[in-house]
């Protein structure tokens, strides 16, 4: 009878680390939304009427390229990024709607009805500010500013002040200049390979200087 030697199998764990090649999209976000920002509020604080160069940015670059930035953070696991940059860009889009839409026939929004359009998303954004404080420095100027610019506007379109409005304009400016910094050293610090603009880290351990 032939002998069967029994087959020792032997089986060898194989751990395999896959390292996220990709660029990093919170630079396209945070300029989209920074200059974007600047523009429109350029015009609330009395510079110049609201016109087509305000809307196509709002669409294009606030709107467009804040989602597809939100929809590249979503892949790289990144939720804070993934829901800021995808709530702006489609808050970009809303605003624009917002102006255009009585345009086509539909009622337009009330004071009142804008100043609560406002309100919520100065509410979203100081939830969001929370979670800046364990990222950086700049991104907190940014979220913070934008607190204060949202609940301005909301005051300024509840009460009729134009002056508010105004003075809105001229903090939203600063707004959109902090996001254009903090976008900006994200790209520069990539290309020299050091921190050429610091973004003021908070967090240790943190692998990505970006959100």
């Amino acid at each position: 009878m032939k002998n069967m030697s029994a087959s020792k199998t032997t089986v060898e764990e194989v751990i395999v680390h896959i390292t996220d090649q990709s660029a990093n999209p919170a630079a396209l976000g945070l300029l989209a939304f920074g200059m974007t920002t600047v523009l429109l509020n350029t015009h609330n604080a009395g510079f110049y009427a609201m016109n087509a160069m305000i809307l196509s940015m709002g669409i294009f670059y606030g709107g467009l390229a804040q989602v597809i930035a939100g929809i590249m953070e979503w892949k790289k696991n990144n939720t804070f990024g993934a829901t800021a940059f995808t709530s702006y860009g489609f808050f970009w889009l809303s605003l624009v709607a917002l102006i255009i839409m009585p345009e086509m026939g539909l009622p337009a929004a009330t004071n009142v009805a804008m100043a609560a359009y406002l309100a919520v998303w100065g509410v979203l954004t100081a939830v969001l500010l929370i979670g800046t404080l364990r990222i950086n420095r700049a991104l907190q100027l940014v979220f913070l500013s934008l607190t204060i610019l949202f609940f301005l506007l909301s005051a300024g379109e509840a009460m009729g002040n134009e002056m508010i409005v105004r003075i809105a304009g001229f903090e939203g400016i600063f707004c959109g200049i902090s996001a254009i910094y903090a976008g900006s050293a994200q790209v520069i610090n990539q290309v020299y390979g050091k921190t050429f603009m610091p973004l003021g880290m908070v967090k240790k351990g943190m692998k990505r200087n970006n959100t």
